[in-house]
C-alpha cells in the first residue's frame, strides 16, 4: 500500500458529520466561556466590589474613628495624614499605621460586649 493510498484512507474514514470549522470551534469553546462568566459573576466582581468599598471607607477615615488594623489591634485615631494615620490603642500609647493596613472600621454607635 503506498503513502498516497493510506492518505485517501484516512480521508475517507473521517466522520461525515463534522461542523464547519468557524462552528465546530465556537461548540468547543463555549463551554470554558460559560464557565468564565460564571467565575466573573460569582467571584471577580463581589471581590472587585468590595475591594472598592473599602478603598472608599479607608479613604474616609477621620479623626475620631475607631479601626481594626491588619494585625487586629483595635483603636482610636487621633490624626490622619495623607498616606499615614495615627492611632491611639491604650491611654498615651500611640502609633502611626500606614492607612491601606486598616482591615476595618468599627462604627462608632457600637459599644463593646463587656461594658
Amino acid at each position: 500500500m503506498s503513502n498516497s493510498s493510506m492518505v485517501m484512507t484516512m480521508v475517507q474514514a473521517a466522520p461525515a458529520g463534522q461542523s464547519s470549522g468557524a462552528t465546530g470551534a465556537f461548540l468547543q469553546f463555549f463551554p470554558f466561556l460559560l464557565i468564565f462568566v460564571i467565575f466573573y459573576v460569582l467571584m471577580i466582581r463581589p471581590q472587585q466590589r468590595r475591594a472598592k468599598e473599602h478603598q472608599a471607607a479607608i479613604a474616609a477615615v477621620k479623626k475620631g474613628d475607631e479601626v481594626i488594623t491588619a494585625g487586629g489591634i483595635r483603636g482610636r485615631v487621633t490624626k490622619v495624614m495623607d498616606e499615614d494615620a495615627e492611632v491611639e490603642i491604650a491611654n498615651g500609647v500611640r502609633v502611626r499605621v500606614i492607612k491601606s493596613t486598616l482591615s476595618g472600621i468599627v462604627s462608632s454607635g457600637t459599644k463593646p460586649a463587656n461594658d
